[in-house]
């Protein structure tokens, strides 16, 4: 087990983040190193409601919402990393560099996600993301999010 092994659960996620269902797209988080990486999951099922149309005959969970499960991820990393969310402060998703898709996701799979932060300037961090399935690389990118008051 990693030195930076931890176990934030679904609730704690909720804590840091606004997003809910169906939205929420990362379940629990194993490891957190401050200011350096994560590594998260999100288990992948048949009742997610965007199989119902993406495909009904052959369901493949669609490549923008692994981008969006990766700056979720990217959004815990930098949460945790300065303390706690401030009740007026959320991080949004601002930039996408260099994606590419390897593979799909199907129901049944478990995404894990492995974010590593590589710069954080006036309130905006860049991500290198990728999301794994088995081993194998689903989707990879450079992310960038940024906190703002609102």
């Amino acid at each position: 087990m990693s030195e930076h092994a931890v176990s934030i659960d679904v609730r704690e996620i909720m804590r840091c983040l606004p997003h809910r269902y169906p939205f929420l797209l990362v379940d629990r988080v194993t490891e957190l190193e401050a200011n350096v990486r994560i590594k998260a999951l999100k288990n992948v099922t048949i009742n997610e409601p965007f199989f119902a149309g993406h495909f009904e005959q052959y369901p493949v969970m669609p490549g923008v919402l692994i981008i969006e499960a990766l700056a979720q991820a990217a959004g815990i990393l930098a949460i945790k990393s300065g303390g706690e969310r401030k009740e007026n402060e959320l991080y949004f998703f601002v930039g996408i560099d260099n994606a590419r898709f390897k593979r799909q996701v199907v129901p049944g799979d478990q995404l894990v996600f492995e974010v590593t932060q590589l710069t954080v300037k006036r309130g905006i961090g860049k991500y290198a993301a990728r999301a794994l399935v088995d081993g194998q690389v689903a989707c990879e990118a450079e992310i960038m999010c940024a906190r703002r008051e609102v």
